[in-house]
């Protein structure tokens, strides 16, 4: 079995309840952005990293950001997986964040999966079925 981490930003708890359902599912360690680093990363076969729509459709630029860019560079040759919430828009952030990671070369175990504010039934299910797909492809 992978060794997979679940890495999240979430404001509002949203994505935190995404991280979470996706990281129990696939035995994954769960870290809060602000808590990972590339260091880490290199422990991990397999990471889900989620975030969640800021501003005009992008990525939270605090704690996130910083995050993801000092580690993005390092992720060839690990599966990867995108995941988080949104509150208004279409899902742009994350279609421009699988267009960045798929433009670097990264392989991503699916499109990235977002959930509109809280996932309901339906939005667990596919953190769930993600869960799934990090863990065994």
């Amino acid at each position: 079995m992978s060794k997979i981490a679940v890495v999240y930003w979430s404001g509002s708890g949203n994505t935190e309840t995404m991280a979470e359902e996706i990281a129990k599912t696939c035995n994954a360690d769960l870290y809060h952005a602000s808590d990972f680093n590339a260091e880490l990363m290199s422990g991990y076969e397999a990471i889900a990293f989620g975030c969640p729509s800021m501003g005009s459709e992008e990525l939270e630029d605090g704690e996130f950001a910083p995050m993801f860019d000092s580690v993005k560079g390092k992720l060839s040759g690990k599966k990867i997986a995108l995941f988080g919430s949104y509150d208004w828009g279409d899902g742009e952030w994350m279609r421009n964040w699988q267009e960045d990671c798929e433009g670097l070369g990264i392989r991503l175990v699916a499109d990235g999966l977002i959930c509109h504010l809280m996932p309901d039934i339906d939005g667990l299910a596919a953190c769930r079925e993600l869960g799934h797909k990090l863990a065994s492809e």
